[in-house]
């Protein structure tokens, strides 16, 4: 079993590997910031996340570049480190092109192992960064045939010491597997938001959560994502394509006069995808009950509600502020399990809040 001592070496300080430095540093491991980018590295160091100066050998190479280099780095920093023999991993989002660039640059892979932390941010760069964003978090490992096992077992170490759970599969099943729950809904969320560039003002003031919740992902770094989705297009055509072919199911259905039940078929499966998403944790989906709170636009007035909620007993096991424009109050949704409903609502009724089941 391969213990992680350090140092680790972190090749990128954006907002993953500053925050990889960050997890680590909470735990006294030593970690030597590398960046293209001088004022990258110099702010990482600065809020914490390791050293642009370390006379120790790497015993892990993190790579943490855009998509499009981190094959090229994973090649010089296993020729760099090869007389050290310090295992290299990355933290691209997509794994199949990283191993096969790197792949064209080198001949022996067995210090290598993808692996890929399930965290993020709209933000990004040092100042994003964030020592509890892998805190239970998913964290793929992604080794490949020629991978080395003790390689494979201080990555999982990585990813446990920054607080994420792991899952090791194969890099055509992660591929596939982050195209479905990752890369898709952002394409369409991107189409959803690109609809109301051109939307009149007197349409967007009928906005309210439902479009905030669809293009909330869509304000991502597009030259990023452009990378992202181009080194995933294999996995991504096939559910494009399977979008389109859903598409034009509904295009015809909607051209019927009487077309509730195909409708209603294709809104169901939608309805049972959506329950099977994992609920927070990891855990599995479960049934919960939305209360509904009306609340005034002033200080205060959220952290007020939160302290009569604990004082319920109810446990929150989600929450969502819907505050549409031109109101002078706001509405939040606790979702609360339905056992703990009647004593919430109770609770809150009682302190003077306006609730809604």
């Amino acid at each position: 079993m391969s213990e992680l001592r350090g140092p680790v070496r972190i090749v990128g300080t954006g907002l993953i590997g500053t925050s990889i430095g960050l997890a680590l540093a909470r735990l006294g491991v030593v970690v030597e910031l590398v960046d293209g980018n001088a004022d990258n590295a110099l702010m990482a160091e600065r809020i914490g996340a390791g050293s642009r100066s370390v006379e120790l050998e790497p015993q892990l190479v993190v790579v943490a570049v855009p998509p499009d280099h981190v094959g090229a780095v994973i090649a010089r920093q296993l020729e760099q480190t090869a007389g050290s023999g310090a295992i290299v991993t990355d933290a691209a989002s997509v794994k199949s092109k990283p191993l096969a660039d790197a792949r064209r640059r080198t001949g022996d892979l067995s210090r290598y192992v993808g692996s890929h932390p399930m965290a993020g941010s709209e933000r990004n760069g040092p100042l994003a960064g964030r020592a509890d964003l892998f805190d239970g978090a998913t964290w793929a490992i992604t080794p490949h045939e020629t991978s080395d096992p003790e390689a494979v077992d201080l990555v999982r170490r990585l990813a446990e010491a920054a607080g994420a759970r792991t899952v090791e599969m194969s890099v055509e099943d992660h591929d596939l597997g982050v195209a479905r729950v990752s890369h898709l809904p952002h394409l369409m969320s991107a189409l959803a938001a690109g609809t109301l560039t051109d939307a009149p003002s007197s349409h967007l003031q009928l906005s309210g959560q439902g479009v905030r919740d669809v293009t909330r992902i869509a304000a991502g770094d597009p030259k990023l994502w452009t990378q992202i989705v181009s080194a995933n297009s294999t996995a991504l055509t096939g559910l494009l394509e399977q979008i389109r072919g859903e598409l034009d199911r509904l295009l015809v259905a909607l051209g019927k006069e009487e077309a509730a039940d195909e409708l209603t078929a294709i809104l169901g499966q939608g309805a049972s995808g959506a329950v099977r998403v994992p609920g927070k944790h990891g855990t599995p989906h479960i049934e919960l009950v939305t209360v509904l709170v009306t609340i005034p636009d002033r200080p205060g007035q959220l952290a007020r509600l939160f302290a009569d909620a604990a004082e319920s007993g109810a446990n929150v096991e989600d929450l969502r502020i819907d505050h549409s424009p031109g109101r002078p109050a706001g509405e939040v949704e606790l979702a609360v399990k339905p056992a703990s409903v009647d004593q919430l609502v109770t609770v809150l009724t009682d302190r003077g809040w306006t609730v809604h089941r």
